[in-house]
Parts: C-alpha cells; structure tokens; sequence
C-alpha cells in the first residue's frame, strides 16, 4: 500500500471512531445527568470515559512488558464501563427524556447502587489511571538493541589470496636473442698403456661474447617508452590449493589452538600466526575469544 492508499486509511479510521463517539457520547451524557451532573459536566462526561480508552490505546502501543499490560487492562475495563452505560442507556427509555429520577438507573436497588457506583467512580479512576499512564509513557525507554557481533567474512580465506597481474613489454622482442655458443670439440683419444688408465678431460665450454651494450640500451629504451599491458588474472592452477574455511571452522580453530593462552597473549597477531587467516579475521577472532572468556569469568 502506498502513502495516499495509508492516508485514506487513516482518515477512514478517524471518520468511523468520531462518529461512534458521537453516537457513544449521547448515552454517556444522559447516564451522567442521571446521576446529578450540570449541563457542563454531562457535556465533558463522554471525555471521560472513551477519552481514556483512546489513551491506553496509545499507551499500548509505546510501552513494552508489564507497563503493557496495564494498559490494556485499563483500556478493556473502561470499554466494559462504556458498553455497560451504553447498554442501561437503551433499556430506560426515561434517561433519554431526562426525567428519570436523579440517582436511578434500574429499578432493583442492588442493580441501581452497581450502575452508580460505576458511572460515579469512572471520572476519579480516569484521573487515577490516566496519570499513570502519562508517567509510564513520559519513563519509557526503550531497551537498547545488542550490536550483533560481526559475521566472519562469508569466504574466509579470501582476504589471504593476492591476485596479481603480471605485464610484460609489448615488443616484438622483449629479451635479448641467447649469444651463440662455440661448438666444443673435443680431443683426440690418446693412447694410453693398458696397465695405467686415464680420466677424459671434461669438456670446457668456450664462454659467451656478451651482447653489445649498444644493444641493451637500446632494449632498455624500447622498454621505457613502449606502453605495458595487463595479462589478466592468474590461472586458478597457481593459485594456493589450501581449502577454504567457513567462519564456524576458523572460530573452532581459534578456540582449540588459543584454550592455553593467557589472556595477555590473546592478540590478533598471535591468533593470525597461529590459525593462518587475514588481520581482518584474526582480529574478529580476538574480539569473540575475549567476549566469551569474559562471560565465562562473569558466570
């Protein structure tokens, strides 16, 4: 529903309440010249009583816990009151002529002293009841909502994994062409006697011209000035092949590895050394270890 739809709504709900007061508002008035009130106190009469019901429907929906339930047994009492009154008001058709005698609302006397007492006592419970309802509403506080401890990162291992991208010179040729290596040759055999034998010389490698530093400059020229490009992410082939953890089994393993410690060594360091994990995680590990330890000591 949208704010115009709840608009209607609302102003639909004022409508049908002000006009079930009216309605209401007319028998009270009578039942209240009936037990001795003035013209003005008749008038103010139905304020009384549906007044303070529409008052401990706003305190039932601000407080909380015993506050509440005050509040709707006396917003359930003055509703009874108010059906009662409404009730004897359409039995004596002499209430609505007013001239039913003062202080007579039934003709058995014990019903008579009930239905006066009630409409006489609902002014002084409104005074009694409404002002403590104002006072339980005016002391509310709401209870404060627990900050939630942080979830563990979803992947916990993930933080640990570096992606890297590698770049490489875009260049025709990037490195230097290997020198050429002289072919060895090697010696001749020469003979020997049989009775004496002798090791083959191994072969000395003739040792490579280095390439003209003409040439390296030029390539670290080349290298300077020539744009680098991105060879994208890493091959998952290289990447670390330990498995990934859910934050229940890095919690278990910190409480396993860390049951010893005192609470001095208890540091995000010496956690993330010990269970091989992010500072992010390590340092919600240490927060959780050190809230549960702290509600052990409290118990």
């Amino acid at each position: 529903m949208n704010r115009w739809g709840k608009g209607l709504l609302v102003l639909a709900l004022v409508v049908v309440v002000a006009m079930a007061f009216r309605v209401s508002w007319n028998a009270l008035r009578d039942i209240a010249t009936a037990i001795g009130a003035d013209d003005t106190a008749a008038t103010l009469y139905p304020f009384v009583v549906d007044g303070l019901m529409a008052l401990a429907l706003v305190a039932t929906l601000v407080l909380t816990d015993q506050a509440r339930t005050f509040a709707l047994r006396v917003l359930g009492t003055y509703t009874a009151a108010s059906l009662v009154l409404n009730y004897v008001h359409g039995l004596i058709p002499k209430l609505h002529g007013a001239t039913v005698d003062w202080g007579r609302l039934a003709d058995w006397d014990p019903a008579n002293y009930a239905l006066v007492l009630l409409a006489t006592s609902l002014p002084v419970g409104s005074i009694y009841f409404g002002s403590d309802l104002v006072a339980k509403v005016l002391h509310h506080r709401p209870a404060p909502v627990p900050d939630p401890i942080p979830a563990l990162v979803a992947n916990a291992e993930e933080s640990t994994e570096v992606i890297t991208k590698r770049s490489t010179a875009d260049l025709v040729e990037s490195t230097p062409a290997p020198a050429a290596v002289a072919p060895v040759r090697m010696p001749d055999p020469v003979a020997v006697p049989f009775e004496k034998s002798a090791l083959l010389l191994k072969p000395v490698p003739t040792p490579a011209a280095p390439a003209p530093a003409v040439e390296r400059r030029s390539v670290a020229a080349a290298e300077s000035t020539r744009p680098r490009r991105a060879t994208g992410r890493v091959p998952a082939v290289a990447r670390s092949s330990r498995p990934k953890r859910t934050p229940d089994q890095l919690l278990d393993e910190a409480r396993r590895v860390t049951a010893d410690w005192p609470d001095a060594k208890l540091t995000a360091e010496g956690i993330r050394l010990a269970v091989h994990t992010s500072p992010v995680n390590a340092r919600m590990l240490r927060d959780t270890l050190r809230g549960e330890r702290a509600a052990k000591a409290a118990v």
